[in-house]
C-alpha cells in the first residue's frame, strides 16, 4: 500500500519545481502563526506588508529561536530597505542574552546592524529610536567595556523604554529579560530575578498567551528557592508556543527543580522531537536537542529509568558530528553531551570503576575534559586508586589554570569547584575526613546560597554521603534533609536519607524516605539494588 502511494505521488514530485532553500525558509516561517509561537503586539513604522513577519520575528526572539529570528528580520530588511527596526531585530538575534557572551566577530556584526538601524531611524518613531539606542549601548565600546558593563548599559536603556512607554508590553518583557541578562555574578539576593518576576507577573495576568512573559518567568524562578513560584508559567509556556523546541523544553527547568520527573521527561521528549522535525525542515537550532537530552538523562536517573538513560547515551554516541555554536564558541553541546552524559550516568549509579575508566572525548573542549577528569578522579578515589585520582586532579587543575591564562574566570571558577569536590573525595580516601568534610561543606554552603544547578551530584548530598561513610548517620541525615529541600526527589538523596535515618535509629523516618523513593520510581524498570532493598524493607511492615 505504501509503495502504491509512493508511485502515485512520484509524477507530481517530478512536475512540481523544487523550492529553493530561501523559499523553503520563507514558507516555513509563513506556517508559524500565533497559535504556534504565541501572541505578540509590536507596532513599527515599517511597511504594512512586514508588520506580521516582524511580530513573528519578535515571537521567535522571545522563545530564543535566534537562528530563525535572524532569518526573519533579514528578510524584512530585504522587503523593506527603510525599516530601521529590522536591523534592530537582527542585532537582538545575534546576542543570546542568557546563553553566552558574544565574541568580537559577533559584536562587530551587531554594531554594524545597530549603526544601520540608527541611520534609518531618522524616520522612525521616538519609541523605535529608544529600542535601537538600547541595543546600540550593548554593542558599543566593546574595546573599553567588558560584557557585564555593556549588558548593564543595555538594561539601563531598556529601563528608559519601559518607563517612557508604560503601555508597551514588549518593552516590559524585554526589560525583564535584560535584568536577567545583567544579573550580577554570584548574587545571593536574586534581586534582579525578583524585580524581573514582579514585572512579568503583572503582564502574565494580562497577556497569558505572550511567549516572552511565560518564558522569562521560568528563567526568573529557575532557582531552588524560587522554583515553586514558576509552576504556573511552566504549565503554560509549552501551550503558548508549541512549535518552538525551546518552549517545549523550558518548563523542565522548573519541573527538575521541584522533582517532577515525569513532567520533566515529557517536556524534553517533546522538545527533542520538535528540534528534529524543524531541523529536517532546514530550520536552525539543531544543537538544542543536546540540552534537552541533558535534562532527560538526569530525570531518567532520578526516577529509576537508568536503561532509558543508557539508550540516550548510546544514541548520542551514534549521532553524526554536527557543528553548533548556539551557546558560543567556548561551548559545544555535542561534545559536552558525549563527555557529560557518561560521567553523570556512572557517578549517579555509583559505578566507581567505570567512572575511573572514562576517557576524554576526542575533539572536546577543555571544559568537556574537565568533566571527564572529575568523574575519573571521584571514581578512582572511591575505588581506592589514589595514584590515578591524584593524576586526574592534576589534569583538572591544569585546565583551571588554562582558563585563567585565557582570561575566562567563569570557566576557571567552575572547573575549580569540580577540583574542590574531587579533591575532597581523595582526602576522604586518604583518611583526612576533617579536611574533606570542611571542603565539601564550604562548597555546599556556597552552592546552596547561589542556587546553582548541580552538574551531577549536589555538593551537600556528597557531604551527607561522606558523613554516612564516616559513621555519623545523625549528621548525615541533617545534610540529606537540607539538600532534599533544594533538590527534591533525587534518587540518591532519598536513599541516603533513608539509610541515615535507619542507622540513626529513626525507623519511621527511614520508612518514609524509602516509600518516597519507591513512589518516585513508579513506572520505571530499575534493577538498582538500592530500590530493591527499599521495597523489601517496606514489604516487611
Amino acid at each position: 500500500m505504501k509503495r502504491l502511494a509512493w508511485l502515485l505521488l512520484l509524477p507530481l514530485l517530478l512536475v512540481c519545481p523544487a523550492l529553493s532553500d530561501d523559499d523553503q525558509e520563507h514558507h516555513h516561517h509563513e506556517d508559524l502563526n500565533q497559535a504556534q509561537l504565541g501572541t505578540v503586539h509590536f507596532p513599527v513604522s515599517c511597511a504594512p506588508s512586514v508588520e506580521k513577519p516582524f511580530e513573528r520575528g519578535v515571537a521567535l526572539l522571545h522563545s530564543f529561536w535566534y537562528e530563525e529570528a535572524e532569518k526573519e528580520f533579514l528578510e524584512i530588511a530585504k522587503d523593506d530597505p527603510n525599516c530601521a527596526m529590522a536591523h534592530w531585530g537582527v542585532a537582538m538575534s545575534l546576542w543570546h542574552q542568557l546563553w553566552n557572551e558574544p565574541d568580537a566577530k559577533v559584536i562587530a556584526r551587531g554594531l554594524d546592524q545597530t549603526s544601520t538601524a540608527k541611520k534609518l531611524a531618522e524616520k522612525a518613531t521616538p519609541r523605535e529610536q529608544a529600542y535601537i539606542a538600547a541595543i546600540g549601548a550593548f554593542y558599543s565600546n566593546s574595546e573599553k567595556s567588558d560584557h557585564a558593563a555593556r549588558a548593564k548599559a543595555y538594561s539601563d536603556g531598556m529601563k528608559k523604554v519601559y518607563e517612557s512607554y508604560p503601555d508597551d508590553h514588549e518593552a516590559a518583557a524585554f526589560y525583564a529579560l535584560s535584568l536577567l541578562a545583567s544579573e550580577p555574578h554570584n548574587d545571593e539576593t536574586f534581586a534582579n530575578r525578583k524585580q524581573a518576576a514582579a514585572i512579568l507577573e503583572k503582564l502574565f495576568a494580562i497577556e497569558p498567551d505572550h511567549p516572552g512573559v511565560a518564558h522569562y518567568l521560568i528563567h526568573s524562578y529557575d532557582k531552588p528557592q524560587l522554583a515553586e513560584l514558576g509552576l504556573p508559567a511552566a504549565r503554560r509556556y509549552a501551550q503558548i508556543a508549541p512549535a518552538s523546541p525551546h518552549a517545549l523544553h523550558m518548563p523542565s527547568h522548573i519541573f527538575a527543580r521541584v522533582g517532577l520527573w515525569q513532567d520533566d521527561i515529557n517536556s524534553n521528549l517533546a522538545s527533542i522531537a520538535a528540534t528534529r522535525k524543524t531541523a529536517a525542515m532546514g530550520m536552525g537550532g539543531e544543537g538544542h536537542q543536546f540540552h534537552a537530552m541533558d535534562f532527560l538523562v538526569y530525570a531518567y536517573l532520578q526516577s529509576g529509568r537508568e536503561a532509558e538513560a543508557a539508550k540516550i547515551i548510546d544514541e548520542v554516541k551514534a549521532m553524526p558530528r554536527m557543528e553548533s555554536h548556539m551557546y558560543g564558541e567556548d561551548f559545544d553541546p555535542q561534545t559536552a553531551a558525549l563527555s557529560g552524559f557518561p560521567a553523570q550516568y556512572d557517578l549517579e549509579l555509583r559505578h566507581w570503576q567505570d567512572a575511573a575508566a572514562l576517557t576524554p572525548v576526542p575533539g572536546g573542549l577543555p571544559v568537556d575534559h574537565a568533566i571527564t577528569y572529575f568523574a575519573r578522579a571521584v571514581g578512582a578515589a572511591r575505588s581506592g586508586n589514589l595514584a590515578q585520582a591524584h593524576k586526574d586532579l592534576d589534569q583538572i587543575e591544569g585546565i583551571r589554570k588554562q582558563y585563567l591564562a585565557e582570561n575566562k574566570p567563569d570557566f576557571a571558577e567552575g572547573v575549580g569547584q569540580a577540583y574542590q569536590a574531587a579533591a575532597a573525595w581523595v582526602a576522604h580516601t586518604e583518611g583526612k575526613d576533617d579536611e574533606a568534610l570542611a571542603s565539601l561543606r564550604a562548597l555546599a554552603d556556597r552552592n546552596d546560597k547561589l542556587g546553582n544547578e548541580p552538574h551531577a551530584i549536589p555538593a551537600r548530598e556528597m557531604l551527607a554521603d561522606m558523613l554516612l561513610e564516616a559513621k555519623q548517620p545523625q549528621l548525615a541525615l541533617v545534610e540529606y534533609q537540607t539538600d532534599l529541600k533544594l533538590n527534591p526527589n533525587r534518587f540518591n538523596g532519598l536513599y541516603g536519607a533513608a539509610r541515615a535515618a535507619e542507622e540513626a535509629g529513626k525507623q519511621s523516618d527511614a520508612e518514609e524516605y524509602y516509600a518516597l523513593l519507591v513512589k518516585t520510581c513508579e513506572g520505571g524498570s530499575s534493577t538498582r539494588p538500592e530500590l530493591s532493598r527499599a521495597r523489601e524493607l517496606l514489604a516487611r511492615k
